[in-house]
């Protein structure tokens, strides 16, 4: 069975930086049933200590959603399948060189433990959008609430997360359908 993460990222408290964990809010409330058994979307926000843990049981597909930096114009949406280098040589102790704090979520940083730890994550995506204002511009300690060209990114986002999860399970059931005698036909 395919197992695909959702994982929402951000601090809803530096404005932009929330737009993972909005999308993942969306993702819910359009949903009238429950996700399939296979499928997790969760908002992590700032727990990198939890994501972490639910990469580490392994997933084919793990889908991250965050802010994310890339010199674009605000609201623009990348979908890019990051490689994560290792970073740890030749790394054989017990626990892993890269520290993870439990109040802050670096998706490279918590990757880069996973590897560590021997954890096998299929195919990484992450679904990013690039941020207008996180609050913190003119000394400012922050804001609650998306900027209105991030806050328009979000629908986008749930479509394209939603075509990713259907794709995916399009390929395992064709994959798991095998193939079947032409004597399984006949009475």
């Amino acid at each position: 069975m395919t197992s695909i993460l959702v994982a929402g990222v951000g601090n809803i408290f530096l404005g932009d930086d929330g737009f993972g964990v909005e999308v993942v809010r969306r993702l819910h409330e359009r949903r009238s049933d429950a996700w399939p058994s296979d499928v997790r979307v969760i908002d992590y926000g700032i727990r990198g200590i939890d994501l972490y843990y639910a990469l580490l049981d392994g997933v084919d597909l793990a889908v991250l959603v965050d802010a994310t930096h890339r010199d674009g114009p605000p609201g623009t949406l990348y979908v890019i399948e990051p490689s994560i280098p290792n970073t740890n040589g030749d790394f054989t102790d017990d626990a892993s060189p890269v520290l993870l704090s439990a109040h802050d979520l670096d998706p490279a940083k918590v990757l880069q433990a996973v590897q560590a730890m021997g954890g096998e994550v299929g195919r990484i995506v992450l679904v990013g959008c690039e941020p207008d204002s996180l609050g913190t511009e003119d000394g400012q300690e922050g804001r609650m609430g998306l900027s209105a060209p991030v806050g328009a990114a979000v629908q986008e986002a749930v479509d394209t997360i939603e075509t990713m999860i259907e794709s995916m399970q399009a390929q395992t059931t064709v994959a798991n359908a095998g193939s079947v005698s032409q004597d399984h036909w006949r009475a």
